[in-house]
């Protein structure tokens, strides 16, 4: 049941993911979602007992899917790295392409070395207590929590860097990979207590298996599609912004148009097929002009000046007032 709520949450990330971040040139994160939903998929038990006799049954389709689930977790580790410029010796180390080849022939290696039997949906329960099913799973998981603890400073780093809403996606990322250290260090510790034969120890953490798994693989999943869809909005509203600042900026920029005319007047079908920021970059310089030209009489009151200041800001990115639209439309009423 956990491996198809999992299966189906990875799934869905990659769709939105599609959606969302179509147009954006790196892809690491849509290519670790698509991976590891292949790799969780393959998890369910269905589609294992289905998939695993047309590979020999003797389930080679564990080690498919744990290798696709570390790649997975290595492009999904290089695309938070990306996103931010602190990037450490050893967080490189951990999401670098040496470590992750080493990673991947090390669970081959101790994969064949594993007494298999036929297709089990239990591999680790039914063949724990060998050593070499031990170290495969332990490398396996070693692999994962280094990477996902990789996530874990990148993503706390950034939510304490940033504010408002963008804490949003680096608070899940945050969360989800906490869960995931836990899950790791869990399965780990599980891993020791079976081959070592203290089945009580191991019996103990086995149930916070489930939930660490789906909580998880549930905060990831919202912190990465938080991730565009914040953007999205951000970008959504900073137009809206833009296009009311600009029209309360048209009475202002008209006086000063008409005492000095500018490219407005020269190019008036260019000039109206700009977009809001360059509408609005537009107005604040003919308006500028006006004021600083000798030659004409423009004078400005408190009010407006305000407003052009408020424009100027917002164009550079220092604009201090709410996002919500129904704050801006409110404050800019006001004055």
């Amino acid at each position: 049941m956990i491996q198809t709520l999992v299966a189906t949450l990875m799934w869905a990330l990659v769709a939105s993911l599609l959606i969302i971040r179509r147009k954006r040139a790196d892809r690491s994160i849509t290519y670790a979602a698509l991976t590891i939903a292949v790799a969780m998929t393959l998890n369910v038990d269905a589609i294992y007992t289905a998939s695993d006799p047309l590979l020999g049954g003797t389930n080679i389709a564990t080690l498919i899917a744990d290798a696709l689930l570390m790649t997975g977790l290595f492009f999904l580790g290089r695309g938070v790295m990306k996103t931010g410029e602190y990037r450490p010796g050893l967080v490189r180390v951990a999401v670098s392409i040496p470590m992750l080849l080493v990673s991947l022939l090390a669970i081959t290696a101790t994969f064949l070395f594993i007494e298999r039997g036929t297709t089990t949906t239990r591999f680790m329960s039914d063949l724990g207590a060998q050593p070499a099913t031990a170290a495969y799973s332990i490398i396996n998981f070693v692999y994962g929590g280094l990477v996902i603890a990789t996530m874990l400073i990148l993503a706390a780093r950034r939510y304490r860097h940033s504010s408002g809403i963008q804490r949003l996606p680096t608070g899940l990322l945050t969360l989800g990979s906490v869960f995931g250290v836990a899950l790791c260090l869990a399965v780990i510790v599980m891993d020791i207590a079976h081959v070592t034969g203290r089945l009580d120890i191991m019996r103990a953490v086995q149930p916070s298996y489930p939930p660490l798994s789906l909580l998880t693989f549930l905060f990831l999943c919202a912190g990465f599609a938080a991730q565009p869809a914040v953007r999205r909005a951000q970008h959504y509203l900073r137009d809206k912004r833009t296009t009311a600042l600009a029209t309360q900026l048209e009475s202002l920029w008209s006086r000063a148009t008409s005492v000095r005319p500018g490219l407005s007047q020269a190019d008036p079908l260019a000039a109206s097929a700009e977009d809001p920021e360059g509408r609005l970059h537009r107005e604040i310089v003919e308006i500028r002009d006006a004021m600083i030209d000798p030659r004409v009489g423009f004078d400005t009151s408190r009010t407006e000046h305000g407003l052009l200041e408020r424009a100027e800001s917002h164009l550079l990115g220092h604009d201090r007032t709410k996002v919500a639209l129904p704050a801006v439309d409110d404050e800019d009423g006001a004055q």
